[in-house]
Formats: C-alpha cells, sequence, structure tokens
C-alpha cells in the first residue's frame, strides 16, 4: 500500500458500533468533549416534561375529591375534673353556614384583595405555591406557601392541616378538581364558612357575632376588611391579645383597604370614609362556659398553650381530652363563700361605694404546685376578666411576709451602732442578723426590745398583720428593695408584677395576680420550697398523650429555717384574727385600692382579694365606705371569705 492510501486510511473514522447516548461527545476534544449538543440540551428538557407530566397525570389519576363532610367535621374539647369526671365539653364547632348572599359584597370584596385578588380567573391552584412548598421542605422549614383560596378551602374541607409536600401536592390536585366541579362561588362560599377567624368562631358569620355582634350581611367595610385581617392568623391580629396585637390588626386592616382600591374592588372615594379602627367589642364566651366554669377552662387552656405548643387554633379544631387539678368541691365550695359574704356584706342598692365590687380567689396545692380552685368573677359568660389570674391589683401588706423573708435570709448591712441587748452578732462586722422578734428601737437601730412589746416599735411579727409599715419600709431599705424583689420572685411571684424598686414597694405597690400569691405563700407553708403552679396533668389526642406537661420540677428558694419563722410569724398573725392557719391580709394603713388575705392550711394555700373595678375603667376604684364604716376600707371581707371556704373559726372584726 502507497503513503498516499495509508493517509487516507488514517484520516478515516473507524466504523463500529454506535452509542445510543453520545455523551461525553465522540470526536470531539477538551471542553467541547464534554459541552452536550444542543439536540442533546432539547432532547433532556423534553424528558424532563414528559416525566413530570407523566408522574402528575398519574397523581391527577389517582387522588379523588375526598368525602367533605368527613373530613370537615370537627371535635368538642371535653374538660375533667382532678378526679377523672367530666367538667364541661365545649360542643359543636361554633360555626354558622351561610349562603355567599347573606355575606355583605364588601367583606367578600376584602377577603378577595386580601387573599386571592385573581381568584374568579385563576384554575384555582398557585404553581409558585407549590414550587415554595418544595424549596421550603428541602432547607427545613414550613412548606407553607401562597396558596388560593381554592387551595385553602380544599385544605379547610378536605384535608389535615400538616404542612408537608405530600399534603402540598394532593391540595394542588384536589383544587384543580374541585375548580372544575365547583362555580367560583361555591368555593367562595365555602371558604368563608370553614375559615377560621379566631374567638371560637368558624366561619365569618360566627366571626361577624363574636366581633361585632351582628350577622354577616350588616359588616361594613371597614368591619369586613377587619374580619380579613384575621385570617392572616388571629392569635397575631385579635386585639383583645394586647396592644402588640392591636397594632398588627390595625396595619392589616388598613393594608387590606388599600389593597381593595388597587385590585379595583373599592373606589378611592370610598376608601377615604374608612379611617377610624373599627374596634370590634369585648371577647364574649358560650353559654357552657357560665359560672366558674369559664375562668377554669380559660385558666387551663393558657396553662395547656404555654406548655404544649398548641395554640387557640390547635384547641378550636377540637377533640382534646384535658384533665385539670381542678378540685370540683373546692371550687363549689370558694364560690359559695364568696357569695355568701358578698350577699350578707355588700349591698350596692344601699351604698354607691358597694357597687362595682370585685372578687379574686385562688387555692394552690403547696406540696406540688396544682391549682385546686379559683374564683374568677361572678359568671365567665358576663364578667370576662379572669380576677384570679388577672393583674393590676396591689398587694399592699400581703406583701410583707417577703420583706421579712428576704432580711432573715440575708440579714442587714451593718451600718448601725450595736445596743447591747440587741444579743446579735455581725458576720465579719458586715451583717446584722434579724428574727421576727426584731424592733427597730428608739435609737433607730434594729434589736430586742429590753422591756418586751411596745406598740409604738412592733417587732417585725408584729408589723406584719395590724400597722407596721413604716417598720417595713424602712425594713425593705435596710436589706435592700432588690433582695426583696428577688425573694418574692424566688418563692413564686411573676417578676413582670413587680412594682418599681421605690420606698412604697416594701408595702405592696405590687400587683401579682391571687394564684400567684397562694404559690407564694405555698412556698412558706412547704419550708422554702417553691413548686410553680400547674392546672393539667394531661391532654390526650387521639388516643395519644400530649408531650410536656409532667408536673413543675420543685425548687429551693428558701432556707428551711428562714421559711419556719416567717410562717410562725403568720401563724401569730392568724390567731390575732381566731385563726389557726397562717394569714397575711393588708392592713389598717394601707391606703391601696385593695384588700387581700392569704393563708394555708394543712394542705391548702388560698389567696383571697377584693377590689372595685368599673367595665371599661383600667383605674381601680376607692375601697372607702365599701361594706359600712366599719370595714376598715374593706379589709374585713377577704379573711371572711377566706375563713368561710376553710372552715376556720373568725372572730368577728
Amino acid at each position: 500500500m502507497g503513503t498516499h492510501a495509508r493517509a487516507q486510511e488514517k484520516k478515516a473514522p473507524r466504523r463500529g458500533r454506535r452509542r445510543i447516548l453520545d455523551y461525553p461527545r465522540a470526536g470531539r476534544r477538551g471542553v467541547r468533549r464534554w459541552l452536550p449538543s444542543w439536540r442533546q440540551c432539547l432532547g433532556s428538557f423534553a424528558l424532563f416534561v414528559v416525566t413530570v407530566a407523566t408522574l402528575f397525570i398519574c397523581v391527577y389519576v389517582s387522588v379523588d375529591i375526598p368525602d367533605e363532610n368527613a373530613a370537615s367535621r370537627r371535635e368538642a374539647n371535653v374538660y375533667y375534673w382532678s378526679d377523672g369526671t367530666q367538667m364541661v365539653s365545649t360542643g359543636e364547632v361554633n360555626r354558622q353556614n351561610v349562603e355567599l348572599d347573606q355575606i355583605a359584597p364588601s367583606a367578600v370584596d376584602a377577603v378577595i384583595a386580601a387573599e386571592n385578588a385573581s381568584f374568579y380567573g385563576d384554575s384555582g391552584v398557585s404553581p409558585k405555591g407549590l414550587a415554595r412548598a418544595a424549596v421550603n421542605m428541602v432547607r427545613g422549614q414550613e412548606t407553607q406557601g401562597g396558596s388560593t383560596i381554592t387551595q385553602q378551602y380544599v385544605k379547610n374541607t378536605y384535608l389535615s392541616q400538616d404542612q408537608t409536600v405530600t399534603r402540598k401536592v394532593k391540595e394542588f390536585v384536589i383544587a384543580l378538581k374541585v375548580d372544575r366541579k365547583k362555580s367560583k362561588d361555591e368555593i367562595l362560599k365555602g371558604y368563608l364558612n370553614t375559615s377560621w377567624f379566631g374567638r371560637g368562631a368558624n366561619g365569618i358569620e360566627a366571626a361577624a357575632h363574636a366581633y361585632y355582634g351582628i350577622p354577616a350581611k350588616k359588616l361594613n367595610p371597614s368591619q369586613g376588611a377587619f374580619l380579613a385581617a384575621m385570617l392572616k392568623g388571629a392569635e397575631l391580629y385579635d386585639p383583645s391579645g394586647g396592644s402588640a396585637n392591636r397594632e398588627r390588626a390595625r396595619g392589616r386592616w388598613a393594608w387590606i383597604l388599600d389593597r381593595e382600591v388597587q385590585v379595583g374592588l373599592m373606589t378611592k372615594k370610598e376608601r377615604a370614609k374608612h379611617r377610624t379602627f373599627p374596634e370590634p367589642r369585648r371577647q364574649s364566651r358560650s353559654t357552657s362556659l357560665g359560672g366558674q366554669t369559664g375562668y377554669l377552662v380559660d385558666v387551663a387552656n393558657r396553662y395547656v398553650r404555654q406548655h404544649t405548643g398548641l395554640t387557640d387554633k390547635d384547641l378550636a379544631r377540637g377533640g382534646y381530652q384535658i384533665h385539670t387539678t381542678f378540685d370540683r368541691t373546692k371550687v363549689r365550695d370558694l364560690e359559695r363563700a364568696v357569695r355568701r359574704v358578698l350577699a350578707r356584706d355588700i349591698d350596692p342598692k344601699k351604698r354607691a361605694a358597694d357597687k362595682d365590687v370585685q372578687v379574686g380567689a385562688a387555692s394552690v396545692r403547696p406540696s406540688d404546685g396544682a391549682v385546686l380552685a379559683l374564683y374568677g368573677g361572678p359568671d365567665a359568660t358576663e364578667h370576662f376578666t379572669n380576677n384570679a389570674d388577672t393583674s393590676g391589683v396591689p398587694a399592699g401588706s400581703a406583701f410583707k411576709p417577703f420583706v421579712l423573708a428576704a432580711a432573715l435570709e440575708h440579714g442587714i448591712p451593718y451600718r448601725m451602732p450595736r445596743i447591747a441587748d440587741a444579743g446579735f452578732q455581725a458576720s465579719g462586722g458586715v451583717r446584722l442578723a434579724v428574727t421576727a422578734d426584731s424592733a427597730y428601737t428608739p435609737d433607730g437601730t434594729l434589736g430586742v426590745l429590753p422591756d418586751g412589746r411596745d406598740p409604738d416599735h412592733p417587732t417585725l411579727a408584729e408589723a406584719l398583720v395590724s400597722g407596721g409599715n413604716a417598720t417595713y419600709v424602712r425594713l425593705g431599705k435596710d436589706v435592700g428593695r432588690q433582695k426583696v424583689r428577688d425573694t418574692a420572685v424566688a418563692t413564686g411571684l411573676l417578676r413582670q408584677s413587680m412594682a418599681r424598686l421605690e420606698p412604697t414597694f416594701s408595702i405592696g405597690t405590687s400587683t401579682p395576680s391571687a394564684i400567684r400569691m397562694a404559690t407564694a405563700y405555698g412556698t412558706f407553708a412547704n419550708d422554702g420550697v417553691r413548686h410553680d403552679p400547674y392546672s393539667v396533668t394531661k391532654v390526650v389526642k387521639d388516643g395519644t398523650e400530649l408531650p410536656g406537661l409532667d408536673v413543675p420540677a420543685a425548687q429551693r428558694a428558701l432556707d428551711p429555717q428562714v421559711a419556719r419563722e416567717v410562717t410562725g410569724a403568720l401563724r401569730a398573725g392568724g390567731k390575732r384574727l381566731g385563726l389557726r392557719a397562717a394569714a397575711g391580709s393588708t392592713g389598717d394603713q394601707d391606703r391601696l385600692k385593695s384588700a387581700w388575705f392569704t393563708g394555708f392550711t394543712k394542705d391548702m394555700s388560698t389567696a383571697v382579694t377584693l377590689f372595685r373595678v368599673r367595665a371599661g375603667e383600667p383605674q381601680l376604684l376607692p375601697l372607702s365606705g365599701v361594706g359600712g364604716a366599719k370595714s376598715r376600707r374593706g379589709n374585713v371581707f377577704p379573711p371572711r371569705i377566706w375563713a368561710a371556704y376553710t372552715g376556720e373559726s373568725l372572730r368577728a372584726r
């Protein structure tokens, strides 16, 4: 073979079996060998589209529209007494289904503008929302995305509330089918009847009554925009939840009205008429929660939310069995004691000062912190504030035991000349020991009076019950008001209820709840060991017990000897009132607008408070003249209620 022929043969490509996928590409060198051709790119894309379409068709065919009645059925929550018997069932879901023409058109427009402006023109789904759910799943976040009204209706009516991609895909497919099967008006009606608006209201009709006391067809554009804001999450936007909620609601409400103008559902002229925020009425309760039951359920629900992570919306869906610590007999006896004393001693028709009198009370078991009973007000369906678990009522002289405990625990900085008969030894020349028998002597030192009891210079124990405000103002200053505050918090009061550290701090300007006062006094009774209050022992859903409801662990708050000495001083004060049990009450020198009595028997600590407040006014009213001239500004009534409740004998005061 010649040279030319061999060269031609060398240039000719070799023939062999052709590859199905020419990748890496033959006959290419360097980077070009690894770059796919345009045919390969187009083929890959076509294959991806065909695969996705095939999968979608398979899912679309396999997923049917479920039975909406079965899927949207809601259960009641059942609450149980401590003995396992049923306290109350909250009943069926608060929902009244209405037709679309029974809803104010302006409210419908507000919902559409806020939730899905393209509702009447879309196919019922949001591909972006599904894509966002997939991305969030990859990131380990919640899969919730921007769903259409149709998708939200499907979720409310046919599916669970689980935030998973599987549920989102089902929602997407069912929404497509529902959009083809139902008219837009039917879907919108279903959505408005099944959506959660807060305050126990499922559906816009129930929501209109819950927030404004009117049917949905009477909602004005401003009110309709407010209810549309609740769809974002009533727990964050219901103004009854506090000032932060109110500000969020106001901002969302204004945005929705502006959005209606933007999407052509409201004119600028109409928008200009709605500049004042439509304040909803105060939250009401169903009649099944009348008497003390509503207050008990309120405390139990709050505890469940704090310790299980459940929300109001979760609880409103129902199906929970909630076992409480409440003792049915003690709740009944406490209510009877309050009603008996008020009926006998308080007469609003006779005395103007007897109007607007309120009582709050709570009993806690010191050995473990269980809340056994409470009195929250005359009726939970009429008086909505829970007086047993409220703040804003100053403790007065009932706060003094915490000052005494701080002095016993920490001593007094040794800044004064010692008196020879005080019998105290300074610890390293820094601190002076304190006992309940200590008294401020005429020369200003703290010691034991050589001549015994002196009405002008009461001992620390004597000053707990009658008079002694000046003694405790001085004692708080000498110990250090910050130490007093820390001691009070350690025994069970909440730090947020503590007042400013001013001179009067030591005589009770702080505003603890009755539950927390009973808890803190229980720490004295329990030799200085604190148990935080708890009101729920377990919550069961679909046969499974929820975690997070273990009994709170015990914590050492005070030295045992300190707790016993405070208890001894309290018992001595109780005997002066004709009581065997420990007691602490607001004193005759108190000028605060409240009266307290807190005491404990062998296995129960109970706090009772009395005050005056007019509905809609945050400030407490004076107690002067309540119950007549001899009531000592109402101070006689809390111990009478306490004694009537516990069965203790009490001398007439």
